[in-house]
């Protein structure tokens, strides 16, 4: 039996508007269901860094289901440590204490309790433009308006400043302070890249205050940017580090990463039924060991600049700006993105917008030179020809 006409489909809510339905991936590439072949440049949003059914991944995960599939944070449990022990041994010692969960947005969500009850403060100071969620707590943090409207009233006690503007993060930044709420690179914002001087200004005004800084770096983690973290770059270590998507190659996880003063200070308590589960830690010591061994932060810097070199070739009448960093690649276009996506995705290349008008780019990391460098040919042909 058929959905009557009327009905799109049993998701709700789910965000799905394109008609392909994907059933395969390896790498970069992804297969729909007609047989078609495509290349990933974006369309799993990040979390496909080691890129799809990454056999590591896939050997840690069946080995692990066949040994213990679940298990409650209650016990211990070996592949756990070794992927919290593999995941602290890349940050600076100062961070040492990680919270698991299943998202990002679990993770922001964890890191805005930790804070408040830590400081004893409730005031969170985020970034216009920033994107950190939908549940009620990170979508307070969220900018967005169409995001937030349908479901106010929020959590009180949110603010917004201005992106990389130093000056009105330390006016709005006081005692009642509890967490600063940043990305280094803004992605779902439109790949908006954090200054040095604005990050260390971030840091300035939580040591002045006492207030605690945070780093979403659900997006930009492992390896995106050029780096293993994205803050690594400017030298500017935060108090709590929020990460997921790529962290586990696919496979749902989050992680909030804090010192052990934040710990000491904790009051109250937070739980996750399903957080640091045997298998999701199995896939995410896989995809650690992956990254490292195969040196994907440098690959993602390389592969960066060969994009940046290309796409400095984009006609301006058709392109304001092209921003990012290694393999976080934003396109602001002239006019709305959607039609160029599509015709993208006819020439066999799935990308995603960040906003209305700017073409984002995500590749998995292990993209093949020889791929990246046709997916490139495309974008510069889509936009310099137009979409149509």
């Amino acid at each position: 039996m058929t959905d009557p006409p009327t009905r799109s489909g049993p998701e709700f809510a789910s965000g799905t508007r394109r008609t392909l339905s994907i059933v395969r991936g390896e790498g970069a590439a992804l297969w729909d269901d007609r047989g078609r072949r495509f290349v990933d440049l974006g369309a799993t949003h990040g979390a496909g860094s080691v890129g799809s059914s990454n056999p590591d991944v896939a050997a840690a995960v069946a080995e692990q289901a066949r040994t213990l599939l679940y298990l409650g944070s209650g016990y211990r449990n070996p592949v756990r440590t070794a992927f919290l022990e593999r995941l602290l041994g890349l940050l600076p010692r100062s961070l040492e204490r990680v919270f698991l969960s299943n998202s990002g947005t679990e993770a922001v969500e964890a890191g805005i309790k930790f804070a408040r009850s830590a400081t004893g403060r409730s005031k969170v100071v985020a970034a216009r433009r920033g994107f950190h969620g939908r549940t009620m707590g990170a979508l307070s943090a969220t900018w967005r308006r169409e995001l937030r409207e349908p479901f106010e009233p929020l959590v009180p006690g949110f603010s917004h400043v201005p992106f990389n503007d130093a000056a009105a993060l330390d006016a709005a930044v006081d005692d009642a302070t509890a967490l600063i709420l940043l990305e280094p690179v803004q992605g779902e914002g439109g790949v908006h890249v954090a200054t040095p001087e604005y990050l260390r200004a971030a840091r300035a005004a939580a040591d002045r205050t006492g207030a605690l800084l945070a780093f979403d770096e659900v997006q930009t983690g492992i390896a995106r940017t050029g780096r293993m973290f994205a803050f690594e770059r400017w030298h500017v270590v935060p108090d709590l580090l929020l990460l997921a998507k790529s962290l586990a190659g696919g496979v749902p996880i989050g992680a909030t990463v804090t010192t052990a003063d934040v710990e000491r200070r904790f009051r109250g308590s937070h739980h996750s039924t399903f957080g640091g589960n045997p298998l999701a830690c199995a896939a995410g010591l896989a995809a650690l060991d992956f990254a490292v061994r195969e040196r994907l932060p440098e690959r993602a810097e390389r592969l960066g600049a060969v994009a940046r070199t290309e796409l400095a070739r984009l006609p301006p009448e058709r392109v304001r700006e092209v921003r990012g960093l290694g393999l976080l690649i934003g396109i602001e276009l002239r006019e709305n993105v959607a039609p160029y996506l599509a015709a993208l995705e006819d020439r066999g290349y799935l990308a995603i917008p960040a906003g209305a008008t700017v073409l984002r780019l995500l590749p998995p990391l292990v993209i093949a030179d020889a791929e990246w460098a046709a997916g490139l040919a495309a974008i510069r042909e889509v936009v310099a020809h137009g979409p149509g």
